[in-house]
């Protein structure tokens, strides 16, 4: 293979000419894993953290435990993680997280973790850290474990892995500003996410039981209980069967390789929304004339496990579609009933505690027909214009999700770009 010039070939890929590859064993002036002895947590003194707390890229340690100070020292005698340590999970199924240690308090390490000290005069641990988090590092860790029975990364290993490393120690910490200015966008941009979401379903649990009215529209001066709760006096509670048209069951047909017309299955009802990826097929003429979803057709999962039970998705009119025999297709009737409304409070929490309370479990499998799909409560405000206002303004905040779960992907592919570039040299900073 040619090697453009400037650059030139080595055991771990084409780097330039000026740097140079270099194993952890040779960056490092330590390495070591905690305590092989599980200690009893339970105490309030010193953090203990295992596996499970390093993230890819971050430390999480809202399941970190504590022990008592007796045995941190123990442990602590043989593993003084320090910050700005590299943490790196070398056993179990989180075997290649790693993550930079930023705490400036002593605690104590599982041997499913080791810490990797860099030597401060050459090396930057926050350099390395990205070099294991690309695609070749997460590779190299991978063949490294490779034969192994259990899923560990051995000590042994760990010292000989091998990244490149520019010149200088500079040059270093250049790129891993670089990528660390990109994964703080990235950071603010999951946390407004979450905002996001976490506004979206307490506006859920305040319009959809009529705790707060929208500007327009008549408010009752006073509350009433009924069977799902206190809901405003001008509002009902109304079966499901008494809104709607009909409640039928999907297609049984198998899919065909040759078919063109998607079929939804329940794979395909997520959170409310419809997810086109993974579909299966038909081209049976008798099966689209019957099945063919029509736009504000709401979709429920009828039957499986009693957690994926009772999903439910919308269809827009997206692309033609039919649904499969394990979905019922709720025809709603519109001068009684908003299609989008009905689909934000079968997502709910009582809809939810409505599905464990009906179904049928038998041979381990759940299940909920439609005469019992029936007996929904449904909350409705005395207008179904005050439903689709609610449903609009629900419909809003998922568009704004939708945009920021789109930003944020695009901020995680402008980053895996940045590694690819920077950290193989393709791409040098001035």
């Amino acid at each position: 293979m040619d090697v453009k010039a400037g650059y030139k070939q080595t055991d771990i890929g084409v780097i330039p000419v000026d740097w140079g590859t270099i194993s952890l064993f040779d960056a490092c002036s330590k390495i070591q894993d905690g305590t092989h002895f599980s200690p009893r947590v339970g105490g309030n003194d010193y953090l203990y953290i295992t596996s499970k707390n390093i993230r890819f890229g971050f430390l999480d340690l809202s399941t970190a435990s504590r022990i008592d100070a007796a045995q941190h020292r123990a442990i602590y005698r043989r593993c003084d993680v320090k910050k700005g340590d590299l943490l790196l999970t070398k056993d179990g199924a989180n075997t290649g997280n790693a993550a930079l240690n930023i705490l400036d308090e002593e605690f104590s390490l599982l041997s499913s973790v080791a810490l990797l000290r860099f030597d401060e005069k050459r090396h930057l641990a926050a350099y390395f850290l990205q070099e294991i988090l690309t695609s070749p590092g997460q590779r190299q860790i991978q063949d490294a474990m490779a034969g192994n029975a259990i899923t560990r990364l051995t000590l042994e290993k760990i010292n000989k892995l091998r990244f490149p490393a520019p010149p200088t120690k500079a040059e270093e910490e250049a790129l891993a500003q670089a990528l660390s200015d990109a994964d703080a966008l990235i950071e603010s941009l999951a946390q407004l996410l979450a905002k996001k979401r976490h506004v979206k379903q307490g506006a859920m649990q305040e319009l959809l039981a009529g705790k707060k009215r929208l500007p327009g529209f008549a408010k009752s001066r006073g509350q009433k209980q009924t069977e799902i709760g206190v809901v405003p006096e001008d509002w009902s509670v109304t079966p499901l069967g008494r809104l709607v048209f009909s409640v039928e069951y999907g297609s049984s047909a198998k899919s065909s390789p040759k078919g063109q017309i998607p079929v939804l299955r329940m794979g395909n009802l997520q959170g409310g929304k419809i997810d086109w990826r993974e579909l299966v097929f038909t081209d049976n003429p008798s099966e689209i004339s019957r099945y063919t979803l029509l736009p504000g057709d709401v979709l429920f999962n009828r039957t499986n496990t009693i957690e994926l039970v009772g999903k439910t998705a919308i269809y827009q009119g997206e692309q033609p579609a039919l649904f499969a025999g394990y979905l019922i297709r709720i025809k709603v009737a519109p001068v009684l009933l908003d299609s989008r409304f009905l689909n934000y409070v079968l997502n709910t929490e009582l809809s939810r505690k409505h599905s464990a309370k009906v179904l049928s479990v038998a041979v381990g499998q759940a299940n909920i027909n439609g005469q019992k799909l029936k007996t929904y409560p449904i909350p409705l405000p005395p207008t179904v214009g005050e439903q689709t206002a609610i449903a609009t303004i629900l419909s809003d905040m998922d568009a704004e999700i939708v945009a920021s779960d789109a930003k944020l992907a695009k901020a995680r592919q402008i980053k895996q770009g940045m590694m690819q570039e920077l950290l193989t040299g393709r791409t040098r900073l001035v």
